[in-house]
């Protein structure tokens, strides 16, 4: 099935969010950690000139576990404007809505993916 373009579209659509919400959950886990930044990643475009990269976050230290260099997506350091006196960036607030956001698109990929399976297999009469 890697041959039909949706289906991969909605594969890298959902490796994505996937990987966004492991981001989120890293900003919302480190919302007391002391000249923390949050991170978002990059939106995901399917017009061919932004396909999933390879970048990677170095490791400095040993007891990095875990990080956002486990994705294949380009991540973006957050510019608010708030940030507390610890140098902390991260809303929670804000995290938890984009969490919230982030599964209900998720779920939409999900649908639309499971959809286009079951019309592939109605058309193959495997239904």
């Amino acid at each position: 099935m890697p041959d039909i373009p949706i289906l991969s579209m909605l594969r890298t659509r959902m490796h994505w969010h996937q990987d966004r919400q492991r981001l989120l959950a890293e900003n919302v886990a480190n919302s007391d950690t002391p000249n923390f930044r949050s991170r978002e990643l990059k939106e995901l475009k399917f017009d061919g000139t932004a396909a999933p990269g390879s970048l990677q976050l170095a490791t400095t230290n040993v007891s990095h576990v875990g990080t956002v260099a486990d994705t294949r997506f380009q991540t973006t350091r957050s510019n608010h404007i708030e940030t507390r006196p610890g140098g902390n960036s991260v809303n929670l607030e804000d995290e938890m809505l984009k969490v919230a956001q982030n599964q209900m698109d998720f779920q939409a990929a999900s649908a639309l993916y499971t959809r286009s399976l079951g019309l592939i297999k109605t058309a193959l009469g495997k239904r």
